[in-house]
């Protein structure tokens, strides 16, 4: 059943994709054409819509494929007129946009991963245990979680820039006020500053397939969501680097380390400012025309009936993104708790191995920034995403199952090397499973599904932290590990049972492009003759 959808999800991928990114057709003539937030006919009448509307309901699911324009025929009669599209352009801001919001969601992660690294540090400093420093980081999961979804909703019903604006600008206040913690007795600042940078880090992680998708054309936007979502990852390897070197020890000299501890700070300050700026200047909700076929039959703003919550509910409704919620979160959460825990893990198993401790979570996070880019491009190229997903993801459990077992052989540059092996393909996973909810869930809007992944993903990551660390702690790091296998084996099983329908990219080939122009307001008809083929 799973290599039957595999063989026909590879012939649609291959079938008709479009050859030039660029579609530089004439507008519509129709009247209001250019008010794509009103009911567009783009040159045909609502009769004919109708009348293509009632064809359509007679044609089997398995049919339709054969109606794409490059498959079967054209999609219609051989004599009939082929309408023209809507223009779609790409435009060089894109990149700039794109540059800007990967630079200022690596901030955000450099942000936090800069305590626990150099815990002892902080801990000296404060007066404080362990566990007061381990919260700085678990916060990031605990506020994602309730705050995503008025996050996502602002998202939809302000766009782009807006939440882009947040997302720097809380960075670069919580930064400020990092500042202004700098004194022993003033833990409690530093902690407020913490939250409100994890109350950006919600406006920006949902981010990514949202981007890509208004600004970039259907042959690179998978590459430019795993490209914003590598800037995230960049920050962590970089917080894995910098803080070690700024804020050496120095055992019974506070004095120091508090100027140490402001130079981190302060620089951390600075750049977050100058990054705000440029998000102010660069990032708009969307270019003038759109990227895509898939972007130009959307309506540039939510419809006046537009519901966030109904919006949720059709999500939760497809079971296709409910397999993928749960098995994204495990993935994604068992990364989140091995990248936790490794320093323990490290430790227990190699005595006075605390600088390749540190070597080995940076190794894990640069060959999963590798994975990430390999895997987008991989997309853009095949457009196979039900099995690439499915790979990676069976890959990512033989990885973990190989780390598990040679942890504990005495030999640390084994660990050197599956480590890497497992950041690759654990981490290249994160753009996978945000594209390919994209396809499964258009026309959604993206920062809706990827919001949900990214909760579920937080939500898992902080159960499987606590309960791995309590099975490390009380018998070995073999039984976590352990844990973790069993359950990333419980994903790539869920993953095999997604039923993959790639609707935004049908779009892009031109599936019934005419009648989707001419029928822009009977668009929830469309996806319901979609969701049947769900079922």
């Amino acid at each position: 059943m799973v290599a039957g959808e595999l063989v026909q999800e590879h012939l649609r991928a291959d079938a008709g994709a479009p050859d030039d990114i660029t579609v530089d057709g004439k507008p519509p003539e129709s009247d209001g054409a250019a008010e794509r937030c009103a009911e567009t006919t783009y040159g045909a009448t609502e009769e004919d819509a109708e009348r293509e509307l009632e064809q359509e309901k007679e044609v089997p699911p398995d049919e339709r494929e054969a109606m794409l324009p490059n498959g079967g025929g054209g999609g219609g009669d051989a004599g009939e007129e082929e309408g023209e599209k809507p223009e779609t352009r790409l435009f060089r801001r894109r990149f700039a946009v794109l540059t800007v919001f990967s630079l200022y969601s690596l901030v955000n992660a450099f942000q936090w991963i800069q305590y626990s690294i150099i815990t002892n540090v902080f801990t000296d400093y404060y007066g404080v245990d362990n566990d007061k420093i381990d919260w700085l980081s678990i916060v990031y999961m605990v506020a994602y979680v309730p705050l995503i979804f008025p996050a996502t909703w602002l998202l939809d019903r302000k766009g782009l820039r807006l939440t882009a604006l947040l997302g720097a600008g809380l960075n670069c206040g919580g930064a400020w006020l990092k500042c202004a913690s700098v004194s022993p007795e003033l833990f409690g600042v530093t902690v407020i500053a913490q939250v409100v940078c994890s109350v950006a880090q919600v406006f920006i992680l949902g981010l990514p397939s949202r981007l890509a998708s208004v600004w970039f054309g259907p042959q690179e936007v998978s590459t430019a969501c795993a490209t914003a979502v590598l800037g995230n990852q960049l920050g962590t390897a970089i917080g894995f680097l910098l803080p070690p070197v700024l804020v050496p020890v120095t055992p019974g000299n506070l004095e120091l380390t508090g100027h140490n501890i402001s130079i981190m700070f302060y620089g951390t300050a600075a750049v977050s400012t100058f990054l705000f700026l440029l998000t102010v200047i660069v990032i708009k909700d969307r270019p003038p025309l759109p990227p895509s076929q898939a972007q130009a039959v959307l309506p540039d703003c939510p419809p006046e009936d537009y519901s966030y919550k109904q919006s949720i509910v059709n999500l939760i409704k497809n079971k296709a993104f409910v397999l993928l919620l749960i098995s994204y979160g495990i993935l994604t959460g068992s990364f989140y708790s091995v990248s936790t825990l490794l320093n323990q893990m490290i430790m227990a198993c190699y005595e006075n191995q605390e600088l390749n401790a540190g070597r080995i979570g940076l190794t894990l996070v640069v060959d999963g920034m590798v994975g990430s880019i390999l895997c987008g491009l991989w997309l853009d190229r095949t457009k196979m995403y039900k099995i690439t997903t499915l790979i990676v993801y069976g890959l990512s459990f033989l990885g973990m199952v190989v780390f598990t077992f040679t942890l504990d052989l005495s030999n640390i540059y084994l660990v050197f090397f599956t480590a890497g092996v497992l950041g690759f393909f654990m981490t290249g996973y994160l753009p996978l499973g945000f594209e390919f909810g994209v396809e499964i869930t258009y026309p959604e809007s993206e920062g809706t599904s990827s919001g949900l992944l990214n909760a579920f993903a937080q939500i898992f990551g902080i159960i499987f932290t606590l309960i791995q660390g309590k099975l490390t702690t009380v018998y070995s790091p073999l039984i976590g590990n352990i844990f973790l296998c069993v359950w990333i084996f419980i994903g790539t099983l869920l993953t095999a049972l997604i039923k993959s329908e790639l609707k935004r990219h049908n779009v892009n080939m031109g599936a019934n492009s005419n009648h989707l122009q001419a029928s822009l307001f009977h668009l929830p008809t469309i996806l319901l003759s979609y969701s049947s083929c769900d079922l």
